[in-house]
């Protein structure tokens, strides 16, 4: 016990070392307790943290992510810290500290009004609703967070869990990307991603390479992927629009629909114009994101350029056939790990 005790310290040490005035700020849990005076006020829950509202002895207000379990020598934390430290976007959720301390595990966040997009994804469950255009322009945002993390730092950082619950609106409907806790550092010259022994993500989001090796490499275009889906439930709204349609042809999934009705010049909701014109870009944008095998795919610099251009310009990507495995998309916000 006393060993594992000192290696985790010696992480933490390392880690404070390497960065040095770059670190974030290292909190007591005492005074993560006072921040959130006393964790009364409650965000929200995921399976592996919770997290509260806090206030700074200046007065500004934070998120802070309780890790309700730790697991190892805490490699997988600092993983994370180190990670989103490397970072400095407006797309990207900015991390002012952190606590370890003992089995007590925190990050202290800035605090984001508007909470995560995924109560803003699915039309059946929306506490609130969003103008199409609000909803493209968060789609651009996101492609430039991802975009920086690909090829914007000296090191290319894989988020591997991009989907609505991971991304963030600050009080003007602009988003940033947040949790890297199954994030992976690499260098800008790795095309793939050689060492990776456990599939990483989240059910429905995941790229086909990530979970079999037999469709490519793992690499940044994974998070292209899990961007191509996500931007398909926030335009269609998967979970309101599966409904007798699509259940009564149980070999059809959610893409193929969306597919479909594209050809057909359907659209998915009552739209003028203008909207007609954004939603069939971001969903061709998704489409071709979502191409089986990742060199098949835009990387997300050709992303920000699709979304720019005019739809007209736009060609239509070949019929999707393949995803992760069907029975995830009624679980989309359950984190895995699948050993291989």
């Amino acid at each position: 016990m006393w060993k594992a005790k000192g290696k985790n310290y010696q992480n933490i040490d390392a880690f404070l070392k390497v960065y040095g005035s770059l670190a974030p700020k290292q909190y007591t849990y005492a005074l993560i307790r006072k921040i959130t005076s006393g964790f009364s006020d409650k965000l929200g829950e995921g399976g592996y943290a919770v997290v509260y509202k806090g206030k700074l002895c200046n007065g500004r207000l934070v998120a802070v992510k309780l890790l309700k379990q730790s697991k190892g020598s805490g490699e997988d934390f600092i993983n994370e810290v180190a990670s989103i430290s490397r970072t400095n976007h407006v797309n990207i959720v900015a991390l002012l500290g952190f606590c370890f301390e003992g089995n007590k595990r925190a990050l202290i966040y800035e605090f984001m009004s508007n909470g995560s997009l995924e109560k803003f994804a699915y039309h059946g469950a929306r506490e609130h609703t969003l103008p199409l255009e609000t909803l493209f322009n968060i789609g651009v945002g996101i492609a430039t967070g991802l975009d920086y993390l690909h090829r914007g730092c000296n090191a290319r950082i894989l988020h591997f869990d991009i989907k609505p619950h991971n991304i963030l609106l600050d009080e003007e409907f602009r988003p940033k990307i947040s949790d890297f806790g199954l994030a992976r550092l690499c260098s800008q010259q790795e095309n793939t991603i050689s060492t990776m022994d456990i599939a990483r993500g989240t059910i429905g989001y995941i790229a086909p390479e990530v979970f079999c090796r037999n469709f490519g490499g793992v690499s940044h275009k994974s998070d292209v992927y899990s961007y191509g889906m996500m931007i398909l439930d926030i335009v269609c709204g998967r979970k309101n629009i599966i409904s007798d349609e699509i259940q009564q042809s149980s070999n059809m999934y959610f893409p193929q629909w969306i597919y479909k009705r594209l050809q057909h010049g359907e659209e998915v909701g009552i739209l003028n114009d203008h909207e007609k014109a954004l939603e069939r870009k971001m969903i061709l944008v998704s489409l071709w994101c979502i191409r089986t095998y990742p060199s098949n795919r835009p990387s997300m610099t050709q992303v920000i350029e699709m979304l720019q251009s005019g739809v007209e310009l736009l060609q239509m990507p070949p019929e999707p056939y393949i995803s992760s495995p069907p029975t995830l998309a009624n679980n989309s916000s359950e984190t895995i790990s699948l050993v291989e």
